[in-house]
């Protein structure tokens, strides 16, 4: 997905084009959309959508109106309506999958207050939008020094500038409300600029910052999901996950957002399935569940009083010892819906039938073998003959 100034130069380390995600590619970009409508053309008398979805530092998206009818494509560099001066970002889709887009996050698209496009940005504009993109760690750095020094509890993970300079907006996070009245003064005294704070949750911030998960890959929420669906512990009792909290939180520190992924799949297995909490009632005495296997069907259960010893059963014959129970009859034991359930280890699984050897034949050691022993003892042999003959 990445562009060309992607690949690797002669002496094998990457080129980069150093642009921090926003080459016009829009290969390397966080969240990027593929249009698959744009080899398709309109109907006849049928005019093109005039909204574009542009997209600025990190994630931020927002929809801009073409209202000077520009011919504008993914990856073209805009100057955009701001509170105050304009903006510079990137526009990442345009024709009828906006109108989707907007559908999606609920936005009317015949609404008067949608800011403009003014123009494609100039060379001067994108040298501006650069050199203040340049300034923002610094100020980042100086910023979260100057929290210190105030004493307030808070961290301030990232500053976007505005495309002409004149504000910066910080992304913060915070356990409790927090006021930042004198941080800001003591900002705008030591920036020279306008200042605006933004409270982000934790999810947020994973998704502005972006990082590698346990599982080897991008963030989901920095290179795909755009939106935040609640994640509780449920989830994880239900797909019979560990209660750890070090495995089960992300970078973020709250719960990871995978763990509903295959949630929906779990909770149509358990539909049909006997609960965790079921107690049998046999004549040998009471069993509980000690075990689950969703996708098998399997359950196992063991006496109250040996519960060391656990006899699995299939989901079909503890239905109908639960049947059984509620109309007051009581099995004889759990070993004898057991016996039908143990497994032949005897059984051959896998056959050679090509006549292969092992795969792992190749890590043995190799052996000497015997004609080369035979070979050196009879060597051996001459030598002391003939070293007895000169000695005589």
């Amino acid at each position: 997905m990445g562009c060309n100034s992607c690949s690797t130069g002669k002496d094998g380390q990457p080129k980069g084009c150093k642009n921090n995600g926003t080459c016009g590619s829009d290969g390397c970009n966080k969240l990027t959309v593929f249009d698959w409508l744009s080899n398709m053309s309109l109907p006849n008398g049928e005019k093109p959508f005039d909204i574009v979805e542009v997209r600025f530092k990190n994630s931020r998206k927002e929809f801009f109106r073409n209202s000077g009818d520009l011919t504008l494509s993914i990856g073209d560099i805009v100057a955009t309506q701001a509170q105050s001066g304009h903006d510079i970002g990137m526009v990442t889709l345009t024709g009828e999958l906006v109108r989707v887009q907007m559908k999606k996050k609920k936005e009317d698209p015949n609404a008067e207050d949608i800011p403009k496009i003014y123009r494609k940005a100039t060379q001067k504009d994108i040298d501006i939008w650069q050199k203040v993109r340049d300034r923002e760690e610094e100020i980042k750095k100086r910023s979260r020094e100057i929290a210190i020094i105030l004493k307030l509890q808070m961290k301030i993970s990232d500053v976007e500038f505005q495309g002409d300079g004149s504000k910066a907006t910080f992304y913060y996070t915070a356990e409790e409300r927090v006021d930042f009245r004198q941080l800001i003064k003591d900002m705008a005294k030591a920036f020279g600029i306008r200042i605006e704070m933004r409270q982000i949750g934790y999810r947020q911030e994973a998704q502005r910052l972006g990082g590698i998960g346990s599982c080897g890959r991008e963030l989901c929420c920095s290179t795909w999901l755009t939106d935040f669906r609640s994640v509780s512990t449920s989830a994880a009792r239900y797909q019979q996950l560990s209660l750890n909290p070090q495995k089960l939180a992300g970078q973020c520190g709250k719960l990871k957002c995978c763990l509903n992924y295959e949630l929906d799949l779990y909770l149509d297995a358990l539909k049909d399935f006997p609960s965790q909490d079921t107690k049998l009632f046999t004549e040998k005495g009471m069993a509980f569940c000690q075990k689950a296997d969703i996708f098998k069907s399997k359950l196992w259960f063991s006496y109250k009083e040996d519960p060391s010893n656990w006899h699995m059963l299939s989901k079909e014959q503890v239905v109908e010892i639960i049947n059984k129970n509620r109309k007051k009859e009581k099995v004889a034991s759990l070993e004898e819906y057991a016996v039908d359930n143990i497994v032949d280890d005897d059984k051959v699984v896998f056959e050679n039938v090509v006549g292969q050897d092992s795969l792992t034949r190749f890590d043995r050691p190799k052996r000497r073998t015997n004609k080369s022993n035979n070979n050196n003892k009879k060597r051996r042999n001459n030598k002391n003959k003939k070293r007895r003959q000169r000695n005589a």
